[in-house]
């Protein structure tokens, strides 16, 4: 059995407020929660926006908040990113791409796969040739292993009108690729800061809300100009696996008002 944690869209910044959340507090808490109530977990993935304007000062803080987990974490670009200041901020695993941050975690229960899907000075995604043949290369290389993909920008709709326009563009040979593999289990997904699950092209997928802001339910409707975050309170998820099987509980770590600035 593997027991993870699952955090995103941390947002973080070492001064200041975003959106009228404080980072700091709502990375705490996070932190404070899962050392508390999760510290069996072997592992924590963070599937992306590490920090909310990609400084070396804020990737310094981040590194320190997240040293204090109880765990091993394994962080991963988002669209607000920048890969050669991660790459210096974080150490990663020695099957990391080169060129971007792409890389897997062996597991008792399989194959945890970390995809980059970062378009530099863009907020949708890409997943380039490169970073394809790679994957290729990986999913191949597992046979039946079981294989557990984390990527930022969803590579389908949610029937989220705004975010929506930022996925991932041309993920029709990426979906292609991983439904001719048995073995790919699921899918979880940053970047929308709402709970989403659903399954796509047969295989299952979650979303997670953000440790810091959620962003509105698609009704009333809403676009950028008005965007106000949710008044809905973060979480992160709980997983294990053991025999192919998933769960995930979405875990309210504090309340609402607890990362207000």
């Amino acid at each position: 059995m593997l027991k993870a944690i699952w955090m995103s869209d941390l947002h973080y910044a070492a001064n200041g407020d975003v959106l009228g959340h404080d980072p700091k507090a709502g990375l705490g808490s996070a932190i404070e929660h899962v050392n508390r109530f999760y510290k069996d977990s072997e592992l924590c993935i963070i599937s992306g926006d590490m920090v909310n304007r990609g400084t070396v000062e804020d990737y310094a803080a981040v590194s320190e908040s997240l040293s204090q987990l109880a765990m091993p974490f394994f962080p991963m670009v988002g669209n607000h990113d920048d890969r050669v200041l991660f790459k210096d901020a974080f150490t990663l695993p020695n099957n990391c791409m080169q060129d971007f941050v792409q890389y897997s975690i062996s597991t008792s229960e399989g194959e945890i796969i970390c995809l980059d899907t970062l378009k530099a000075g863009s907020d949708e995604g890409e997943f380039c040739s490169k970073r394809l043949g790679w994957l290729t290369e990986r999913l191949d290389a597992l046979g039946e292993t079981p294989a557990y993909l984390f990527m930022h920008h969803p590579p389908m709709k949610l029937g989220l009108p705004i975010q929506d326009t930022e996925n991932l563009v041309e993920s029709d040979a990426l979906l292609e690729l991983l439904s001719d593999h048995s073995n790919v289990r699921h899918l979880f997904i940053g970047h929308v800061h709402r709970p989403i699950v659903g399954t796509i092209k047969g295989i299952p997928f979650a979303t997670m809300r953000s440790v810091l802001f959620q962003a509105p339910a698609p009704q009333p409707a809403w676009d950028w100009k008005t965007f106000k975050p949710s008044e809905e309170a973060p979480s992160i998820g709980a997983l294990t696996i053991a025999n192919m099987d998933v769960t995930m509980q979405y875990v309210q770590f504090c309340r609402y008002e607890d990362g207000l600035v």
